[in-house]
């Protein structure tokens, strides 16, 4: 996602959802989409065109693939065993396991914007001046919610990875992690488990 990050701890008695609107409230007229994540609202700014080239080109190649449930913007929602929202996330780009269904989109109506996040196959990440919000609680949250395969292209580092194999050891989401890493560098070739094609990062070699 994009920089510098505005963060603010949510009381227990408060929906993230309700918080998050009245995030995306107090920065009009600037188009934002708030998160929340291991218990945390996240307001990030504006991000800068590079990041939004790369993060489109990287969806497009998923596309030309054949994947025609890549996308991007869309919000998925993540909950505790009792109910209550326990992630909300804005990926840079995915591909769905399937079209939304009826359920899906009633799901989406009564959490105000949010689709469930058991429909992400796939799920990326572009970094920015906030690294390491995709490279620590995105990557657990990602790896708690069972999500099977996370790109995370690493600016900051210049390196890309493949996350697979998504561990949860116990109760705890903040303690989930991925198995394996398949890790190159910034600009060369990134290979992704079948289905998947590789994707070209040499985009990224201009920032």
């Amino acid at each position: 996602m994009s920089a510098e990050p505005i963060m603010e701890p949510v009381m227990p008695q408060v929906d993230p959802i309700d918080l998050l609107i009245a995030f995306e409230k107090a920065a009009s007229p600037m188009p934002i989409r708030a998160e929340y994540i291991e218990g945390t609202g996240i307001l990030p700014p504006q991000p800068e065109h590079r990041h939004n080239a790369g993060a489109f080109k990287l969806a497009v190649q998923f596309s030309t693939a054949g994947f025609a449930l890549a996308g991007m913007c869309n919000g998925y929602r993540a909950a505790h065993p009792d109910g209550r929202t326990m992630t909300l996330v804005v990926p840079d780009f995915y591909v769905l396991r399937r079209e939304p269904t009826e359920l899906d989109e009633s799901y989406r109506k009564t959490h105000k914007g949010w689709y469930p996040i058991d429909m992400l196959a796939l799920v990326g990440e572009v970094t920015s001046t906030n690294h390491e919000t995709d490279t620590g609680p995105k990557f657990r949250t990602y790896a708690a919610a069972g999500i099977p395969v996370y790109v995370l292209i690493d600016r900051h580092s210049r390196t890309a990875h493949c996350y697979t194999d998504p561990v949860l050891p116990g109760e705890d989401p903040t303690e989930a992690y991925y198995d394996t890493d398949t890790k190159v560098d910034l600009g060369d070739p990134l290979p992704l488990p079948d289905p998947y094609p590789t994707l070209d990062t040499a985009p990224f070699l201009t920032d």
